[in-house]
C-alpha cells in the first residue's frame, strides 16, 4: 500500500497541483489522530527530516517516529485538525489546528489549543523529505502552564 503521491516525471506539474496532495493531507492527519507515531513516521521518506520552530531536526524514519511519540505521550488525547494547504514556491504549507490534554508523565493536565503550520518539501517518492513545523511556542508554554 503506498502512501505518497503518484511519482512525477519532468513534464508532470509540481505536486502542489496534485489533486492528491489533499488526500495525503486528509490521511496524514489521520495518522496523528491514530496515536500511531510509526503511521505517521510512514508519509516521511526514508531520509526525510522534521524539525519543530528551528530545532535539531529529526532525521530518519525512525527518530521522526521518536519525536511525533513525544507529542503523543505528553498529550495522550491529542487531536490533530487538517485546516488547508497552501502552495509556497516548490513547497506546501500544510496548516493544522492542535488540542490536547498535557496529562502525559509530569504533565500539568492542562488543555492546549493551538494553531500552526509544517512547511513541506515533497520528495520524489511523493513523501515528505522536509517539514519544518511552526507554531506559537510561547502560547503553547503558556497554555501549558497556565494555572
Amino acid at each position: 500500500v503506498r502512501i505518497g503521491l503518484v511519482k512525477k516525471t519532468k513534464s508532470e506539474p509540481c505536486p502542489m497541483n496534485d489533486p492528491h496532495l489533499d488526500d495525503f493531507a486528509n490521511r496524514y492527519t489521520a495518522a496523528w489522530c491514530s496515536h500511531s507515531a510509526w503511521k505517521v513516521a510512514q508519509f516521511y521518506s526514508e531520509s526525510g527530516s522534521l524539525a519543530i520552530n528551528d530545532g535539531e531536526p529529526a532525521i530518519g524514519r525512525q527518530a521522526i517516529e521518536a519525536a511525533v511519540q513525544g507529542f503523543m505521550c505528553a498529550y495522550p488525547d491529542l487531536i490533530v485538525r487538517f485546516d488547508r494547504l497552501e502552495p509556497k514556491g516548490d513547497r506546501v504549507l500544510y496548516h493544522w489546528t492542535f488540542t490536547g490534554s498535557n496529562t502525559g508523565p509530569e504533565g500539568t493536565g492542562n488543555e492546549v489549543r493551538i494553531s500552526g503550520y509544517e512547511d513541506w518539501r515533497l520528495g520524489p517518492d511523493g513523501l515528505i523529505a522536509d517539514s519544518r513545523g511552526h507554531y506559537d511556542a510561547n502560547d503553547w508554554d503558556r497554555q501549558v502552564k497556565l494555572r
